[in-house]
């Protein structure tokens, strides 16, 4: 078992608490009424990772501060958060050999399926750039130091934020509810921003994103190949992006009812690859299961075997276990029972089967440890230390240098649990 990793760091508390002062309230009220089918506790994970998660997660006490840009103009385009303000992005411009390298991070946290939880959703950071952190740390692969991110830290670095709910992907809108589903105009108003900013003179280009950026990463990865000449090395990166269509312990079909009403609500349809939406319905087209074999963009897909988000919030929802016979293993794996370490097993064989076409490309690649994680990419512990999770004894940041750079073929695929002795498991409190 390796070491069990506690949500919230001694080096980011001053940073949590400034956060944990801003969204106490939204929280306190959200868990009070959480039981309601009209509010999904999807969404409220997305500030359970906001609060606890990335930010609270293995911040070096010296990592970068960089400041939030507003895209000027955006509002003319359409291209706004949920509740009508200019979207935003925070680069932090590359330098020596990585002048005109670019990678473009893709901010994750939920989505919403209904107008209640996106009227919430509106309110929060994760709907509204009033609500934006002014400035946010750039670690793992956005640090700008060779010693935490050998590849690729002196490339201009980017971190697009999130304020729809449909992973960069809907267009739509609901004038009665206030509401803006403008997440595909968001996405192009950005990258036009960055373009006019010296993205357009790019020799490398990586599009990258954690949870729901990283299911925007594979939708938004073809689109971004396109937009640079054939001499530019373009490649994507999706962490912990890999959402199963899979039944729960009740034997429904919790996160598909849920991405439902996403696609529906928010107007993904038309923005979804036309090779998917020619033969299956438009919920399908948004698991990325249905998506990756068809992507001609070189692909990495970095995943935790038992997706922490995913055993939580689609394996084992409370909608699906009223009996909370799950609660404890949910928080932690080592309160597993057999039965339920079984199931585990069949969702990871499920994965494995969903990417066996997929890595038989020799252009893509894989990285799916055996940890019950959440975005590995984004934390330094997990992306680059001393005890980083490692498969082949290689962790995770070497692994997509290695592939990036064609140094090496990369298909790494973990032992199931319990091997792997490396893992930064999650364990909520």
């Amino acid at each position: 078992m390796g070491k069990l990793v506690e949500i919230g760091v001694v080096y980011c508390v001053l940073f949590v608490l400034s956060r944990w002062v801003a969204e106490s309230s939204e929280l306190d009220t959200f868990f009070n009424r959480n039981s309601s089918s009209d509010v999904s506790f999807l969404e409220s994970m997305s500030h359970l990772e906001s609060v606890y998660g990335v930010a609270a997660a293995a911040v070096p006490p010296d990592a970068l501060m960089v400041a939030l840009t507003l895209v000027q103009g955006a509002a003319a385009k359409g291209a706004v958060c949920l509740d009508g303000t200019l979207p935003g992005y925070h680069l932090h411009r590359g330098f020596g050999t990585g002048a005109n390298s670019w990678l473009i991070q893709l901010e994750g946290g939920g989505w919403c399926n209904n107008l209640r939880s996106c009227i919430y959703r509106k309110k929060t950071h994760r709907g509204s750039s009033t609500l934006f952190e002014k400035q946010i740390p750039f670690t793992g692969l956005l640090s700008n130091k060779a010693e935490e991110n050998p590849d690729f830290f002196n490339w201009n670095r980017v971190k697009i934020r999130y304020c729809d709910g449909a992973s960069f992907a809907g267009d739509s809108e609901n004038k009665a509810a206030g509401l803006q589903f403008r997440g595909q105009r968001i996405w192009q108003a950005a990258i036009e921003d960055l373009m006019s900013k010296g993205m357009h003179n790019a020799d490398q280009a990586l599009l990258s994103g954690c949870s729901a950026g990283g299911l925007a990463s594979i939708l938004h990865c073809d689109g971004f190949r396109g937009l640079f000449p054939g001499s530019t090395k373009v490649k994507c990166l999706s962490d912990a992006g890999l959402f199963m269509d899979v039944a729960d312990v009740s034997g429904g079909r919790t996160l598909r009812s849920f991405f439902a009403g996403v696609v529906s609500l928010q107007g993904v349809k038309e923005n979804l690859p036309s090779t998917c939406t020619d033969h299956l319905d438009p919920t399908s087209c948004f698991f990325p299961q249905n998506l990756i074999a068809s992507i001609k963009t070189p692909l990495f897909i970095l995943n935790a075997a038992y997706d922490s988000w995913q055993v939580q919030e689609s394996l084992a929802p409370a909608i699906a276990d009223p009996q909370g016979t799950w609660h404890d293993c949910k928080l932690n794996n080592e309160r597993c029972s057999a039965s339920q370490i079984q199931f585990l097993q069949d969702f990871r064989n499920h994965m494995l089967s969903a990417v066996r076409g997929f890595s038989g490309s020799k252009q893509n690649g894989l990285f799916l440890n055996s940890c019950f994680a959440h975005c590995q990419s984004e934390r330094q512990d997990t992306w680059f230390a001393d005890d980083s999770p490692i498969i082949n004894n290689k962790p995770v940041a070497l692994a997509v240098g290695d592939w990036y750079f064609d140094r090496a073929t990369v298909k790494a695929v973990d032992c199931a649990y319990p091997c792997d002795r490396t893992c930064h498991n999650l364990v909520f409190k």
